[in-house]
């Protein structure tokens, strides 16, 4: 299968994006992949444990395949202002892409839900559809938190918010790896440590954007424009940040289809579900979704 790359987004923060054809002439609509915080667009080329990663598998299916690193993540370019980087730095950069390529569906993890969100509101044309995989939410859906050291990631009833000092890049170890990424059963165990090696630091603005620390996070103006495409929210029952109340909200904020995976038989899923032991299973569920919306 065809691999090459290209680099896109904007001046001020270039991104580095492999791209996968598809491996049919009959191509369907292209699908751009965008990873969550701390880590790179390695989590939708292969698994940890060497098993071909959902770019592949949607490639097989007609689609080219986009898998961007953000600004400073990466192969993607650093600058001197990685510190400031902002998810709408990120969402520019991604607005940026969707226009050299044409318009895309887009699959957002994480912390790179709040992105999509405020693309499809902003890049309207160019966004088909969008697939959150245990996203983030807007900051429409996160009370605002003080910008304090006292912000606890063990402070559950807030979905175990991060503070992140800005004067220096936020890193993770491995206790919070385990805790938040790599802690359900369906995880390749074995292959932890070649996981946890992938994942870098992050820009403290993003980090404090995704909680909502000081009323920082991206609000949608426009809310009406997401409602205009098909959007799905897909999460699993051991993600400890996104529980069915809290994801089933935004899938209505959004007018979302919802897919809480306990729903259609499949249990046992964590926050990285792209490498977890079921991923083709997953991203089928995905392509019938995809198919039955004609996409």
């Amino acid at each position: 299968m065809k691999r090459t790359y290209l680099y896109s987004g904007t001046a001020e923060h270039p991104v580095y994006t492999d791209v996968v054809a598809a491996a049919s002439d009959a191509r369907k609509l292209p699908i751009v992949m965008l990873h969550g915080g701390f880590h790179n667009g390695t989590a939708f080329l292969a698994t940890p444990d060497g098993r071909e990663g959902w770019a592949t598998f949607y490639a097989r299916r007609g689609h080219d395949v986009y898998v961007v690193d953000w600004p400073g993540h990466g192969r993607s370019p650093s600058t001197p202002a990685f510190l400031q980087l902002s998810m709408m730095d990120v969402g520019r950069s991604l607005g940026a892409l969707l226009q050299e390529i044409g318009p895309a569906i887009v699959f957002a993890h994480s912390a790179g839900g709040p992105i999509a969100w405020w693309v499809a509101e902003n890049y309207r044309a160019f966004v088909v559809a969008v697939v959150g995989i245990a996203p983030g939410a807007p900051a429409n859906l996160i009370p605002a938190l003080p910008a304090c050291a006292g912000t606890s990631s063990d402070d559950d009833t807030g979905g175990h918010p991060v503070y992140a000092p800005i004067d220096r890049p936020a890193f993770v170890d491995r206790a919070f790896i385990r805790q938040f990424w790599a802690n359900s059963p369906r995880f390749p165990q074995e292959a932890f440590e070649a996981y946890a090696r992938s994942i870098g630091p992050e820009s403290p603005r993003i980090l404090n954007e995704r909680f909502n620390i000081g009323g920082s996070a991206l609000r949608l103006t426009h809310v009406e424009r997401l409602k205009s495409i098909p959007v799905l929210v897909i999460t699993g029952d051991r993600d400890p940040r996104h529980p069915k109340e809290l994801d089933g909200a935004l899938a209505e904020f959004l007018g979302a289809d919802f897919c809480w995976l306990p729903d259609v038989g499949i249990k046992g899923n964590g926050h990285m579900m792209m490498i977890e032991d079921n991923h083709e299973q997953l991203a089928e569920c995905i392509s019938v979704w995809l198919a039955e919306r004609g996409l």
